[in-house]
């Protein structure tokens, strides 16, 4: 019954905190998120930022059967950690056109390891940045 009530406890935090932030979302651990807006779908998934990896990787998924995304992705990304702005050291990836973009955004590993991160990613015709975050810790 204690194993129970505990498991119950624990769930609830982890649902509660994971709402904790500016009232949206935030994901706990690395689930790739989804933001369909505009016409546009964009996913992003953080890969691993533990260990000694030099970068931090965001796989981001881009696809519209509507305009051709000629976003450069390099420009138009942000990530976001206790309230400092940290630009992209490159795009790895489908250069602009088409309908379907896929790659790598890589932004250099931050030190000390924040509590979370938030990726910005503001195309030509958003009026705000999608955002997507993770909690690191």
């Amino acid at each position: 019954m204690l194993k129970t009530i505990l498991i119950g406890l624990t769930l609830a935090a982890t649902i509660a905190f994971s709402y904790a932030h500016d009232g949206e979302a935030v994901e706990l651990g690395y689930a790739p998120q989804t933001r369909n807006e505009r016409g546009i779908k964009v996913t992003a998934a953080l890969q691993r930022t533990s260990g000694s990896v030099q970068t931090w990787d965001i796989e981001v998924t881009l696809e519209t059967h509507t305009k051709t995304l000629n976003d450069d992705l390099a420009k138009a990304a942000v990530l976001v950690a206790d309230g400092k702005q940290y630009l992209p050291l490159a795009w790895e990836g489908a250069a602009p056109g088409g309908h379907h973009r896929k790659g790598l955004l890589r932004f250099k590993a931050i030190v000390p390891k924040p509590a979370s991160v938030e990726l910005q990613i503001r195309l030509a015709a958003d009026p705000s940045p999608r955002s997507f975050k993770w909690l690191l810790k």
